[in-house]
């Protein structure tokens, strides 16, 4: 099998990478803008990588959809500031570039694993957000926080109507708070791409000894997933040879590893203060509350939780989560030490 991964130096991309060629003999050609996360990769007989942007090198990107089995076009801007501050950015990536990516795949009769985002649910009332059956709830115009959920969901709604109208094989997944070894660079600029989850957040903080800030009192509920537990679930998708899982929307989530995001930051900071490397911090840091109009603007909206069903998963691919929280944030604060702290 040969897969084509663009943004294959992504957090998604990277683990489920070092995981293929670690596990089976499928070929990979992967394109991304960096390479720092792909050291386990480059070098593998399996593995073919080039440095480009979805956006310049649309030449090489059609030739390797023709050539490959799948597709999984892996890149987007995923940071809320960015969604702030300057939202068309986030739609002519998460968008428009995806969407000629998705057309090729169309045009060449290819198998297609795209990742929607439990963005998409947005403010959905449902106690569990089930994949079929779950309203997809966006808040007005005017909060441009909304303009990665509803690109990413009109996109899926586009490539399903491929799928209807052109017979375009597809399996959509919707990853809820995935966390792990190489998650994102270690920043306390919540703007910078590639630094906009709240882990990574948090433990940029503490590494700093600067105030971890709770964005409105952080009593907004996650559930986070170790990577391994979703990359698992997506070798799976993989190898569907049979064609079950065609026009299937997945949630890859755990929903037994809730917690609010001060729950969050108070796990993280034990761990980092209890941790034997961090003995030599005469200061630790705070933990404070911030307004979210002071955090990220004006165009901001949240989401109470977020708790995915993961029924279908388990049912129809034979997949759930094994790693419970508190393993997940260790190891995942334990990547961080040992990379940052020699």
């Amino acid at each position: 099998m040969k897969i084509l991964i663009l943004g294959v130096n992504g957090f998604i991309g990277n683990s489920l990478a070092a995981r293929i060629l670690e596990e089976k003999d499928w070929e990979i050609y992967g394109m991304d803008i960096r390479n720092d996360k792909l050291e386990g990769c480059i070098g593998n007989k399996n593995f073919h990588f080039v440095e480009g942007d979805i956006s310049i090198n649309k030449e090489w990107i059609e030739y390797h959809v023709k050539k490959c089995d799948v597709v999984m076009p892996l890149v987007a801007i995923a940071t809320p500031a960015t969604y702030v501050r300057e939202p068309l950015k986030v739609f002519e990536l998460d968008f428009e570039e995806n969407l000629a990516i998705v057309r090729l795949c169309v045009k060449y009769k290819k198998r297609l694993i795209f990742p929607s985002t439990s963005e998409v649910y947005g403010m959905c009332p449902d106690k569990e957000f089930n994949e079929d059956e779950s309203p997809l709830v966006l808040g007005p115009i005017r909060k441009q926080r909304w303009i990665y959920s509803a690109s990413k969901q009109l996109l899926d709604r586009v490539i399903w109507a491929y799928g209807f109208q052109r017979g375009l094989k597809f399996t959509l997944f919707r990853p809820f708070n995935w966390i792990g070894p190489k998650l994102d660079e270690l920043t306390s600029d919540p703007e910078k791409e590639g630094s906009s989850r709240v882990v990574t957040q948090f433990i940029s903080s503490l590494f700093l000894s600067e105030p971890i800030r709770l964005v409105d009192g952080g009593m907004q509920r996650r559930c986070f997933t170790y990577v391994d537990d979703g990359i698992e679930c997506l070798i799976k998708i993989i190898e569907d040879r049979d064609g079950r899982l065609n026009g299937e929307i997945f949630n890859i989530g755990n929903p037994e590893n809730e917690a609010t995001i001060k729950d969050l930051a108070h796990k993280l900071r034990e761990l980092f203060m209890n941790h034997p490397s961090t003995k030599h911090y005469k200061k630790h840091s705070e933990i404070i509350e911030v307004y979210s109009k002071e955090f990220y603007g004006e165009g901001y909206q949240d989401i109470d939780f977020r708790v995915p069903s993961i029924k279908k998963a388990k049912e129809m691919i034979g997949w759930e989560p094994k790693v419970d929280l508190d393993t997940a944030l260790r190891k995942t604060l334990e990547y961080y030490l040992e990379s940052n702290l020699k």
